[in-house]
């Protein structure tokens, strides 16, 4: 089984050297060591000193040097809209309630639940079921260069 030490992000290698690819949900995409199935049906174990969040079209290297393209697998989502001074308001409920929240031109999305989404309409706003790949702020305090990540 090959392993994968090392994640490159997006901009920082020729995707035409890819030899496979592997989609992944978010939860997916946070991982320190797991053991993953490509679209080719090969087992890699993503083995990292430290838990990495991997994007959309970032790569893992193999220890063969090959690379395989990580892709954001669409996961069921409600996308907030509302004006904007009330889209902060939300933001702050969503926020105060530590909802993994990821910020649009425009819009939130979170995971889909019923109970935010009620909140939401309470408050003013506007949900609207989508799937897409999910990917929320990160955070102030996380760490945006960990340890066997580059790029």
């Amino acid at each position: 089984m090959q392993r994968a030490q090392q994640i490159l992000r997006k901009d920082s290698f020729d995707p035409m050297l890819a030899v496979d690819s592997i989609a992944l949900d978010f939860d997916g995409r946070h991982r320190r060591r797991l053991v993953l199935s490509t679209e080719n049906k090969r087992d890699i174990l993503l083995d990292l000193p430290e838990v990495a969040h991997m994007r959309d079209g970032d790569a893992l290297a193999l220890g063969d040097g090959s690379l395989v393209v990580v892709t954001a697998k669409p996961e069921s989502l409600l996308e907030i809209t509302a004006p904007p001074d009330l889209l902060m308001r939300i933001g702050w409920h969503l926020g105060n309630r530590h909802l993994p929240t990821q910020f649009l031109n425009g819009a939130l999305r979170i995971r889909a639940d019923h109970v935010i989404a009620d909140m939401v309409r309470t408050l003013g706003g506007r949900t609207a079921p989508v799937a897409a790949p999910f990917d929320p702020e990160s955070g102030a305090y996380a760490s945006h260069h960990a340890s066997g990540v580059h790029g």
